[in-house]
């Protein structure tokens, strides 16, 4: 199970339930990452993108707490045991969690890879994502060279769960 996500210097991800930046080549990358693949997120995710939307061309699965929460063309999930008994239907290099802070913190410790377009810029935020780089288990084994758009730079990163 994977990962993926934006962050910025201090691994800010969002503000106000929006993305910090959208930034037109990482949102490719998504794109082209995700489609035809699981994505896994909280309610507040799904709700933040247009019209409060499934993703296309994906299986999209919402965790929620509210149990008569319901969404055309998503799975909709209430617990962490619901959730890891829906994604054994999957294969699991075909599972991206996508946010928000709390669906990633809980799935963290499930996956083994963690694809981060880094932002070289620190934003106003209120959501987080762990920071690989302070813990030992995970390690950047690929960066691609830099890249801008507009006045913001960043990089494609990904990290790896290290062997035991």
């Amino acid at each position: 199970m994977k990962a993926i996500l934006s962050a910025d210097r201090n691994w800010g991800i969002g503000l106000n339930n929006r993305l910090l930046v959208s930034i037109p080549s990482d949102m490719k990358f998504f794109r082209q990452t995700t489609t035809g693949k699981v994505v896994v997120m909280g309610r507040k995710t799904l709700e933040s993108f247009p019209n409060g939307l499934p993703l296309k061309n994906r299986t999209n699965i919402v965790l929620t707490g509210n149990p008569n929460y319901s969404v055309k063309d998503a799975v909709i999930v209430h617990t962490e045991d619901e959730l890891l008994r829906e994604l054994e239907k999957y294969n699991s290099d075909d599972i991206y969690v996508i946010g928000g802070e709390s669906v990633y913190r809980m799935m963290l410790p499930y996956c083994d890879t963690v694809l981060v377009t880094k932002i070289d810029r620190a934003f106003q935020a209120d959501t987080f994502f762990p920071n690989l780089d302070e813990m030992d288990e995970w390690e950047m084994t690929e960066e691609s060279e830099e890249q801008t758009c507009f006045d913001l730079e960043f990089t494609f990163t990904k990290y790896e769960r290290r062997k035991a």
